[in-house]
């Protein structure tokens, strides 16, 4: 399970910034974000080495777009696509609402059940995978979410109750910190513990405004600090 936390404000200073851990086996490859795709030279994400994709990027437009499994769904499956194309195609896009329609009107057979969240300075989009051929859209409202394998801010998820009233209540300067608690029972961490090969592999801060900032933690956060892998000026 990764976790994905949003705070978007629209028309504020900083419109869009977000917060992500991923959590995977710790055996599965990975670069930290660079520019890998040649036909796509305005992202910057991580990629995964085994089947090329991504979970979290951002374009130089300033759109962000990222991918989770839902429960129960780890891994890759016969005759499915990964999922980590699915931020890909997102970013093809100059807008967060025209990538949320263009992947709403994909077949969601094609990839095993998942969560995507796309955002930009304007809003931000929570798309549902459930195996079935409609992928289910849903437009957020301004303010505070949190994503994890379940639905957006699920009261079902542990995770959630515990850590999103964390951090309505923490300033951006806090949102690293927050990100290396490994404090509760594992099924509420927000930096999982590692055990059997799984755990929180890596962690992400980005805020949209003017400037689109990307500092990345190359391994766990209460372990790695933050750097940053991009600052730069976001095409209006």
């Amino acid at each position: 399970m990764c976790t994905v936390v949003l705070l978007s404000r629209p028309g504020s200073e900083w419109p869009l910034r977000l917060a992500a851990n991923r959590d995977e086996r710790l055996d599965r490859g990975w670069d930290p974000p660079g520019r890998y795709w040649p036909d796509q030279p305005h992202v910057v994400a991580g990629r995964d080495r085994t089947a090329g994709g991504t979970w979290l990027g951002v374009s130089d437009g300033g759109v962000v777009a990222a991918v989770l499994n839902r429960a129960n769904s780890l891994g890759p499956a016969a005759g499915k696509a990964s999922r980590g194309e699915l931020p890909l195609l997102a970013l093809r896009h100059h807008t967060a609402g025209g990538a949320a329609a263009a992947i709403q009107a994909l077949d969601g057979r094609n990839w095993r059940p998942f969560n995507l969240l796309v955002a930009d300075r304007d809003g931000a989009f929570f798309l549902r995978g459930t195996g079935a051929a409609q992928i289910d859209l849903v437009t957020l409202a301004p303010g505070l979410h949190m994503a994890t394998a379940l639905d957006i801010d699920d009261p079902a998820s542990p995770r959630t109750v515990r850590h999103l009233p964390r951090f309505a209540a923490a300033d951006w300067s806090e949102w690293a910190r927050l990100l290396g608690d490994r404090s509760g029972p594992r099924e509420a961490q927000l930096n999982v513990s590692p055990e059997d090969g799984f755990g929180t592999s890596c962690a992400s801060l980005i805020a949209v405004g003017e400037t689109v900032q990307f500092s990345f933690a190359a391994g766990p956060p209460d372990e790695v600090a933050f750097s940053d892998c991009r600052s730069m000026e976001a095409s209006s």
